[in-house]
């Protein structure tokens, strides 16, 4: 059975539905704006330009913290270099430099 106790005049009804008519207008612009083909590449292309900031940021973080930890074996908190550490490093490099120099002459020659 109906419910027949609503006591609204019909200029209330009118405006309670006018009102939920803009309601509604308003709701379905929104849902267009956020289905619109541009605002869906948008957000993706702020995501991923996002998630790349992210990442840079972190890599920046940990080659900077590699280099302090380098750098700090090689050099006192004067700013000295540390030269027992710095000469077997250099005296192993210039090692494997001259090894890699007579495999290349003996391939060759």
């Amino acid at each position: 059975m109906a419910d027949t106790s609503d006591t609204r005049t019909p200029a209330q009804i009118e405006a309670d539905i006018k009102r939920r008519r803009d309601v509604l207008a308003e709701t379905l612009d929104e849902i267009g704006v956020r289905v619109h083909p541009k605002t869906i590449v948008g957000d993706a292309k702020a995501k991923v330009v996002s998630n790349i900031d992210h990442t840079l940021g972190r890599a920046y973080v940990g080659v900077n913290r590699a280099v302090s930890d380098v750098r700090a074996r090689f050099v006192d908190e004067d700013g000295a270099p540390r030269l027992e550490r710095i000469v077997p490093v250099a005296l192993v490099a210039v090692g494997l430099v001259g090894l890699l120099a007579l495999g290349t002459r003996r391939r060759r020659g």
